[in-house]
């Protein structure tokens, strides 16, 4: 009997080893994240849940990515993209994200699944580590890919967007991709300043934002909507009382006149 015994025991310790948390919900949609009882994991580990259809990612690529992330202790929410409008732009260079985080979306198609288990030290995303973090907590993530792009991405044949000559709203150029709705998920390049000094506040992109209401600056909801991928548009916005965020966050300065130059990209 003691063999049978000791397979059991090996049996028992291999899976209590290997235990992973399952994941639950349709690639697009915010994970139900269920966690196994410990003990977690020591050392990153990556699983594909599903995988897209889509390009592959590569190196150098700017990557748009959802992104759900649990602490292994209570399954204690610590940071979610599905509902503040604002996936996630990670650039896989070595340099701006983790090995941890590259390991999970480097080389995946476009359109996948991934779930990254890692120790917090090992696992921090684009922004560094937060000052409330404790490194020695075990973080789960779920990552939907939305799209990879190249730094540069811009429209086919054009510089990147620039602030017009004249104050104006309306299309500089004209696209010929689908045409985008309020709701969508956009992929833009953008420059905005403040006029009538000109003085540029932001420049940003290739990245995603919702064109909603609130998360994106006033006015891009308006010129946005109807306009085809494809299209470069000027859009004057009304001043604003007090400088802010969106809720995608997206910086908008008070008190001044501001005009954006918008590049649609791409949908996601």
């Amino acid at each position: 009997m003691r063999p049978i015994v000791l397979l059991c025991l090996l049996l028992a310790v291999s899976c209590a080893s290997t235990a992973t948390p399952t994941v639950v919900g349709a690639f697009g949609e915010r994970p139900v994240i269920e966690l196994p009882s410990r003990p977690e994991p020591t050392t990153p580990t990556v699983s594909v849940l599903s995988e897209g259809t889509g390009p592959r990612t590569r190196r150098g690529e700017v990557v748009l990515t959802e992104v759900e992330i649990r602490r292994w202790d209570g399954a204690k929410p610590y940071l979610t993209t599905y509902d503040t409008n604002q996936p996630t732009t990670v650039v896989l260079d070595g340099r701006h994200v983790s090995p941890a985080w590259e390991r999970a979306l480097l080389d995946r198609p476009v359109g996948s699944r991934v779930m990254l288990v890692t120790p917090a030290r090992l696992g921090y995303g684009p922004h560094g580590v937060p000052g409330h973090a404790d490194g020695d907590e075990t973080l789960v993530l779920v990552f939907d890919i939305l799209a990879g792009y190249p730094p540069d991405a811009r429209l086919v044949g054009r510089r990147l967007p620039d602030l017009p000559r004249t104050l104006r709203s309306g299309v500089l150029i004209d696209g010929s991709g689908p045409t985008v709705a309020p709701g969508d998920r956009v992929v833009v390049r953008y420059v905005g300043a403040r006029w009538p000094s000109r003085k540029v506040f932001d420049r940003g992109g290739p990245s995603a934002v919702v064109l909603k209401e609130g998360a994106v600056p006033p006015g891009w909801v308006e010129e946005l909507t109807g306009r085809r991928v494809g299209s470069r548009v000027a859009i004057t916005a009304p001043p604003v009382a007090k400088a802010g965020l969106t809720t995608g966050g997206m910086p908008v300065p008070g008190g001044s006149r501001l005009v954006y130059v918008v590049d649609l990209i791409d949908t996601v």
